[in-house]
């Protein structure tokens, strides 16, 4: 059985789209939001309990009960022990990209090896709508393009894990979800479109945020940015004079929007 351990896992924090080497960002996603799944718990009576987590779907407001689910592709499936992740430890499960909009249910789909260990002994927890339809959880996420968020799963394991009178145990979750914006962009328009420069925010810790404007519309955001001011650089094609801004500031779960940014030509 594939067990998924504290130490690993909360090394693989959420990425925020950045670099201190001047990688580029694919300004392709700007319409989209980035979003992290993380699972935390509140302490139980128990040695262990063991959530075999498959799958992962979000629910789209507005596309029908059946029309709005999409799967996440980057999904950390495995058995998680929710007695590594009490008070306020934490770890993540899932991150994907989606375009704005709201995002109003969670399902988890689980697997067959879901158990608690009480007194040295384990025993197996009955789950079968888990395996089957999935955990359908409520939640009210609205997501801003560029913006990055965190939503927590936050398990009550106690009393979650029901048990029977026939010495068996079942699965009746009772999950709190809530979530937190972890970022704010930076959007503009270059004009003209024909100087596309290679457009740099940087930090006052020196950490550096790339993209290219759009070479149709000049259009340009750069996401995924922590709290704070920036230098926003703008190195030109040939022919244009480069560019900065100083003193751009960014606030988390805001796009901060530079307007017309005009570049001007070298005269001859």
């Amino acid at each position: 059985m594939k067990h998924i351990s504290f130490s690993v896992l909360i090394g693989a924090l959420f990425l925020l789209a950045s670099c201190s080497n001047g990688d580029e960002v694919d300004n392709k996603s700007f319409e989209n939001a980035q979003l992290s799944i993380r699972l935390t718990d509140a302490p139980a009576n128990y040695d262990e309990i063991l959530i075999d987590i498959r799958e992962v779907r979000v629910h789209f407001a507005g596309k029908g009960e059946e029309g709005g689910w999409q799967t996440l592709s980057g999904i950390n499936a495995g058995v998680y022990n929710l007695l590594d992740y009490t008070n306020g430890a934490d770890t993540l499960i899932a991150e994907h990209e989606f375009p704005a909009g709201i995002i109003s249910q969670i399902r988890l789909l689980l697997g067959e090896n879901n158990r608690i260990k009480k007194d040295g002994v384990y025993y197996d927890i009955m789950t079968p709508s888990a395996q089957q339809s999935g955990l359908k959880l409520k939640v009210h996420a609205d997501l801003t393009r560029g913006v990055a968020y965190r939503l927590w799963l936050d398990f009550d394991a106690g009393r979650s894990i029901v048990e029977k009178g026939n010495g068996s145990y079942s699965l009746k979750p009772v999950i709190r979800v809530f979530t937190e914006a972890a970022s704010g962009a930076i959007q503009g328009v270059i004009t003209p479109v024909e100087a596309r420069p290679y457009i740099h925010a940087v930090s006052a810790q020196k950490d550096t945020f790339s993209t290219y404007a759009d070479g149709e519309t000049g259009f340009f955001m750069i996401k995924a940015l922590p709290k704070g001011s920036y230098k926003v650089e703008f190195n030109t094609t040939a022919g244009y004079q480069a560019k900065s801004i100083k003193d751009v500031e960014v606030e988390t779960s805001r796009v901060t929007d530079m307007g017309s940014i005009v570049i001007e030509k070298i005269m001859q």
